[in-house]
């Protein structure tokens, strides 16, 4: 039996490579990522790219010029941050479009938040996404495991803080809550929507979300209790500022895909295996 031929676009991100690694040996996996080779520029016209997608079953649209709120608060407002995303759009669905390929668009709840030029950025692949018949998926705060420590999410960069400094240190005072899904229970999903394209494509938008919101002060607790069963004592030192990334922003999620699929890691079990791995990371 052939098996299907899967292009992964942004590969070595978060979700790219957790992806990576669960399709291995289910699937053909394409990689595609500027972290590879300058060769594999999105934001660049060329014939590896170009060929990739003719020859793929389905495209993964992940690759985005991206990160976690530091990385956001300090790159988002700048000319290269949107030409960088701007750039890597027009080519893939360029490319989408000449092929006629299926294909699935990583999106992100900060889509409707136009206050965000990186929640403004989402929005505009979404309404291309929808010009040429692709799915949305829209992401709810995934976390796992991380290459480019630049970019890290706040739960990798609390449990880098913590193994580094035995400190973390909060952007903020952790009232916020956020929705958050293990990068493992994510990869199910995708897996579960490429797999039923025709009824997932159907639906407006699909949203992986675990539907149950945390605040950032209790990550940092999971974290610090976790620490603690391994002997390592660690201090949570908040900021007195407010999230001004979301504002807070609690959006109401469509639970269509929740009828399919349901997580298998509890918040804390998914904390458990990333620390394990960052603390046996050289």
């Amino acid at each position: 039996m052939i098996k299907k031929k899967i292009l992964i676009l942004g590969s070595e991100g978060q979700i790219g490579a957790a992806l990576q690694q669960y399709f291995l040996n289910k699937y053909t996996v394409l990689n595609f990522d500027i972290a590879n080779s300058p060769s594999e520029d999105l934001r660049i016209k060329n014939k590896k790219i170009d060929k990739m997608i003719k020859d793929s079953s389905i495209v993964f649209f992940l690759a985005f010029d991206v990160g976690g709120s530091r990385y956001l608060i300090k790159n988002q407002n700048k000319f290269k941050f949107i030409e960088n995303n701007i750039l890597i759009m027009l080519n893939v669905f360029n490319l989408l479009k000449k092929y006629n390929k299926k294909f699935i668009f990583a999106s992100s709840t900060m889509s409707n938040m136009i206050n965000s030029n990186y929640g403004l950025l989402k929005k505009i692949g979404e309404r291309y996404s929808k010009s040429l018949g692709g799915i949305i998926v829209k992401f709810w705060n995934v976390y796992g495991i991380e290459k480019d420590m630049t970019k890290s999410h706040v739960i990798t960069d609390f449990i880098l803080n913590a193994k580094k400094s035995k400190k973390i240190e909060m952007l903020t005072n952790g009232n916020e809550k956020r929705d958050f899904l293990y990068s493992k229970d994510c990869c199910r999903g995708l897996e579960l929507i490429m797999n039923n394209y025709s009824i997932f494509k159907k639906e407006k938008e699909i949203h992986l979300t675990t539907t149950k919101f945390t605040s950032i002060i209790k990550i940092a607790n999971i974290i610090k209790k976790e620490f603690a069963k391994r002997g390592k004592n660690i201090k949570i030192i908040k900021s007195k500022n407010k999230d001004t990334l979301q504002f807070n922003k609690q959006n109401i999620a469509n639970k269509f895909l929740l009828k399919y699929w349901k997580v298998k890691y509890s918040l804390k079990e998914g904390i458990s295996e990333v620390i394990d791995f960052y603390l046996n990371k050289k």
